[in-house]
């Protein structure tokens, strides 16, 4: 399982790298592999507005359905339109060409530095 040092995560599984006010966010390797093969990935809409810890989307594998919360606070900027023709790139690339959409950050919570998430989801599978 990867858990690159350049971004923060959730405790939900979403990762958030920010350059300046504006951040890419994706799923996890670790939530990729827990969901299984994704099948459909639906993302808010671009203008739209996220509130960080709330659910902003979904992404159904062939186990599952699950929903996307957003990390932060912001205005959607930009979706992964590729996602719609090949969602299994979540599975395969999930912190590269696995993203999931851009936003124009507001406010931060209290987001995970890669140490601890990667202690949070060890933890999970020790249980």
């Amino acid at each position: 399982m990867s858990v690159p040092e350049d971004r923060l995560y959730t405790a939900e599984h979403e990762w958030f790298a920010r350059e300046g006010d504006v951040a890419r966010v994706g799923i996890t390797d670790y939530a990729a592999d827990a969901l299984g093969d994704v099948v459909y990935v639906e993302v808010p809409r671009v203008g739209s507005r996220v509130v960080g810890g709330s659910a902003c989307g979904e992404i159904e594998s062939t186990k599952s359905v699950s929903e996307i919360f957003a990390p932060a606070d912001g205005e959607v900027l930009e979706v992964n339109e590729t996602l719609s023709d090949t969602p299994e790139v979540v599975n395969t690339d999930p912190f590269g060409a696995g993203w999931l959409f851009t936003i124009r950050v507001e406010a931060v919570p209290d987001l995970l530095v890669a140490a601890e998430y990667d202690r949070l989801v060890r933890g999970a599978g020790d249980r």
